[in-house]
């Protein structure tokens, strides 16, 4: 599936983006990778403060969803930058879509494992014989990779484990289909409780824990964009109010998450949600003004490459970041 994604997106769409269209100045379309939520709580927020507008910016921000693929958007030319998971940015980029890191406001992985602790799990070598549930959709590269480090099957039988192609919600979990679920700090862990699930009757596996943590929701654009001085201007400016607003959202977690609310078109969230969300991305964020650090993303490239026979990427890639946006926006 994503091959087929990414193919469809370089057939139908770069040639729409390899010039940065006229008439563009001051104008950017932001593409989320996932719904209207506290986990892109500061560009709603630089909305709504104005930050952008005090750049001289109008600034559109696209909902993703479930049958949006933000790469696919940004080949074809229907935003000018996306947020995306790195792991699956290199390797959209290994399999021919230029696209560039420009900044990274999370510092850390909110991804983890979430296991029923009666299974008997309690370490990694007991997800074997297990069945375990993982997103895909370029969310499944750093499970794959993970296991393939510690020498564990994905291919099921008692000495690998099965894994369950798991929806974007818990119900594996709740319903006993799997013994592991992918969630996040500041999501699905808390729709496992919400649920009547007592933290105690969980085993919980942090990504950032096991040393196979990848960067997340950083900046995309396609990399022919950045020889447009200005798209460059638009983006220094972008990443400058971006940033402004993810600062605001960590000290303001309630307004933040009131923001979130207000702009959710289809109303599905609640302002408890939102700020518990909120509470968990701030940690996520802390300590990013936003600049990519190069040890972080050389962390996120060798746990790519450390997929034994099936590694997520093949080779270390040459110029998918660049500090050229967020040198001249964070000066």
């Amino acid at each position: 599936m994503k091959n087929l994604m990414i193919a469809a997106a370089l057939a139908t769409g770069i040639g729409a983006t390899a010039a940065y269209a006229e008439g563009h100045a001051g104008s950017v379309t932001l593409q989320l990778q996932w719904v209207t939520q506290s986990q892109f709580a500061g560009y709603y927020v630089a909305l709504d403060k104005g930050f952008y507008e005090e750049e001289g910016l109008d600034v559109t921000i696209l909902s993703g969803g479930p049958d949006i693929a933000p790469p696919q958007v940004l080949a074809g030319g229907g935003a000018d930058v996306m947020l995306n998971w790195m792991p699956s940015a290199l390797a959209a980029r290994e399999r021919g879509l230029p696209v560039v890191n420009i900044a990274q406001p999370f510092k850390t992985s909110g991804l983890m494992l979430t296991c029923w602790k009666d299974t008997g799990i309690t370490s990694v070598e007991d997800f074997r014989g297990k069945t375990i549930g993982v997103w895909f959709f370029g969310n499944e590269y750093p499970f794959l990779s993970w296991m393939s480090q510690v020498g564990i099957s994905t291919e099921g039988g008692e000495d690998g484990v099965t894994v369950l192609k798991q929806g974007f919600n818990v119900d594996p979990l709740l319903n006993r289909e799997a013994d592991c679920i992918s969630t996040m700090t500041y999501n699905e862990y808390g729709q496992v409780l919400d649920a009547g699930v007592d933290p105690d009757e969980l085993v919980t596996f942090m990504y950032e824990d096991q040393g196979v943590a990848t960067l997340e929701d950083g900046m995309y654009v396609l990399e022919e964009n950045l020889d447009d001085p200005v798209f460059v201007d638009n983006m220094v400016r972008f990443v400058r109010a971006s940033m402004r607003g993810w600062k605001y959202a960590e000290e303001n977690v309630a307004e933040a998450a009131g923001i979130v609310v207000d702009n959710d078109e289809t109303g599905a969230q609640s302002l408890e949600a939102q700020e518990r969300m909120m509470t968990e991305i701030a940690k996520l964020t802390a300590g990013s003004n936003g600049t990519l650090d190069p040890a972080d993303y050389e962390r996120t490239v060798a746990t790519l490459l450390g997929g034994g026979s099936d590694p997520v990427i093949t080779a270390a890639p040459e110029g998918a970041w660049t500090h050229v946006i967020t040198d001249q926006a964070l000066q």
